[in-house]
């Protein structure tokens, strides 16, 4: 976590009723609590709640996850570990451990016999100038070592990434600089990385059909809007590629998030497919 990400939490966080929100979460545990059920232990309006949950979600706080007809939130702790990070990193010259018990909330680094998996998830669009890059820029920022991201595109843009697009990952602190254009042909061949996740960000591949990934690859298609299409001035252009991030933001959130232990994977490719419909996103 850098400043400016450190800064948009306690933005955030900067609210009485989104705190509670949060204490709220913290004591449902990992299992969270459905959003009816919050805001009537908080006696807040759905409305109200809504407009702080999405402000929570933004900042990586909470994710919500669906189940059956409902939206079920609950609190990242990880990302609340990385916030206390940030605060203690100088802690006593370096030494937090120094400050009392202050060390044990900072984040334990996994060891190197984890059985964490780590997924690899390959992003598809047809110039791979856009969408996808946003989605490779976007899980391997907030992936946290759980995965690996990667995008290409049935014909990829000779002159790379859409400009605009870049400055727009780069301006919400997104490192652009491994970003390029490339063909899927690259994770098709024999020595190519084996993905566990294809995500086509598209309508259609430019009329071709995704190659085969295996049979222990699993496939969805997340469809939207193509940001070379958009129109008006660069204010206006700017708003719809915003507008694209945060909606990309929160399905990865959402698939972030995902129980992968305990889901086989029909599970697991029916909660892909859901995240591709509008309510799967929709705020209760």
């Amino acid at each position: 976590m850098d400043a400016t990400d450190a800064a948009a939490t306690f933005t955030a966080l900067g609210q009485a009723t989104r705190l509670d929100i949060l204490r709220a979460l913290l004591a449902a545990g990992p299992s969270g609590q459905p959003a009816g059920a919050i805001a009537a232990q908080l006696a807040v309006p759905p409305s109200t709640l809504s407009f702080h949950l999405r402000a929570l979600e933004q900042a990586g706080l909470v994710a919500a996850t669906r189940q059956g007809r409902s939206l079920i939130y609950a609190a990242q702790f990880l990302r609340l570990r990385e916030l206390v990070a940030f605060l203690a990193e100088t802690c006593c010259g370096g030494e937090p451990e120094r400050c009392g018990d202050l060390h044990r909330l900072l984040p334990e680094p996994f060891p190197m016999s984890s059985p964490m998996p780590v997924f690899n998830v390959l992003f598809l669009c047809t110039r791979n100038s856009a969408r996808s890059i946003m989605g490779e820029a976007i899980l391997s920022r907030f992936g946290q070592g759980r995965f690996h991201a990667f995008s290409a595109g049935s014909d990829p843009a000779q002159e790379g990434p859409l400009p605009e697009v870049l400055a727009q990952l780069s301006a919400l602190g997104h490192d652009v600089g491994a970003l390029r254009s490339k063909s899927w042909d690259v994770f098709t061949g024999p020595d190519a990385p084996r993905m566990d996740f294809v995500i086509a960000l598209c309508d259609t591949l430019a009329g071709q059909a995704c190659p085969d990934f295996g049979d222990t690859t699993i496939t969805a298609a997340w469809p939207l809007p193509d940001p070379a299409k958009f129109m008006g001035n660069a204010a206006e252009r700017a708003t719809l590629l915003n507008e694209l991030y945060a909606a990309l933001k929160r399905r990865l959130d959402i698939f972030m998030s995902l129980p992968f232990a305990s889901l086989d994977r029909m599970a697991l490719k029916a909660r892909m497919d859901e995240l591709a419909q509008p309510h799967a996103v929709a705020r209760a």
